[in-house]
């Protein structure tokens, strides 16, 4: 099993943070240490979202402001060249060094801080001309598949035919509760490619690495979770996190036999069938409206012109 230590923004933008985050994944077994490549210039205004819209005191449409977005990346930004120095650290203590890439624009500066691996976001497994650039140009694509509907994973796929990469399961619901897993998606995307995985954002406070285990059990050769060495409250993802001592958990029970598996998981969480749900189902409504934000929340800036992932520039 692969395990993805998912730093995203948990350094608050403190490039020193992000290198003890980077020693910790690797001393509790990380085999891949991940940030973001995200600044606030990315972002890209759309007017429903400022006010967002409630319908009968249901949120059907996010609101999230344009600049107190800005301002909130602003102070998370983690330039290119600290990124060219966070890949030298992870190849220096020997653990894999990884990036999401928000916007097409971005790839030749993450090619040029060393990185030759690379993670696709779930909004992003639509945007065709986004996978076709990395296929051409990482020796590894992890691509996540949450509020992606089937025709979009299985043209995913396709482009990346012939390429080394996994496709990860994904419910993009934060936090994500047990029954709502749905592993048995893995089933339908082993139907594209030989590397399927689960990407957890699970409560931790209230469901620890419970699910995660299952995940395991039923099959996941690949598994990311947000990682921190602070307390939940401190970052924005810290309530979705897990803990050094977590993965080294995690990491010790892959390596059981599926009996020693079953067997724990019957003792710590008896009802973990549960997190199989269904393997073709419709997303949820908190899923099309979390993807009809995030889908489209950056933008690519090629001199005076804009363009999306999924737009042909």
């Amino acid at each position: 099993m692969i395990f993805i230590a998912e730093l995203c923004q948990n350094h608050n933008g403190d490039f020193e943070l992000l290198k003890e985050m980077t020693y910790a994944a690797k001393e509790s077994g990380a085999d891949y240490a991940k940030i973001q490549t995200i600044f606030a210039n990315m972002v890209s205004f759309r007017e429903r979202f400022e006010k967002g819209k409630i319908v009968n005191g249901i949120e059907e449409v996010i609101k999230r402001p344009y600049k107190a977005e800005i301002e909130r990346l602003k102070k998370l930004e983690i330039s290119y060249d600290k990124q060219a120095e966070f890949v030298e650290l992870c190849k220096k203590i020997g653990i894999k060094p990884l990036t999401t890439a928000f916007t097409r624009d971005s790839l030749d500066f993450i090619r040029k801080a060393g990185f030759d691996e690379i993670k696709i976001a779930s909004y992003d497994c639509a945007s065709r001309p986004l996978i076709d650039d990395v296929k051409n140009s990482f020796n590894k694509i992890f691509v996540s598949t949450g509020a992606s509907f089937n025709e979009e994973i299985e043209a995913a796929a396709k482009i990346l035919n012939g390429s080394d990469f996994s496709l990860l399961h994904c419910v993009t619901q934060y936090p994500t509760p047990l029954n709502q897993y749905n592993l048995s998606r893995m089933n339908f995307l082993r139907g594209f490619c030989n590397s399927v995985g689960w990407s957890d954002h699970s409560l931790t406070s209230q469901d620890g690495i419970k699910g995660t285990l299952a995940s395991i059990f039923y099959g996941a050769d690949v598994i990311e979770r947000h990682f921190t060495i602070l307390p939940p409250s401190e970052t924005k993802d810290g309530p979705v996190s897990i803990s050094p001592k977590n993965v080294m958990e995690l990491k010790k029970f892959s390596q059981l036999t599926q009996e020693k598996m079953r067997d724990k998981l019957q003792n710590i969480f008896p009802l973990f069938h549960l997190t199989l749900g269904s393997e073709h189902r419709d997303l949820s409504k908190t899923e099309m409206k979390n993807r009809d934000y995030f889908r489209g929340r950056f933008i690519n800036k090629v001199s005076k012109d804009t363009f999306y992932n999924w737009e042909k520039y």
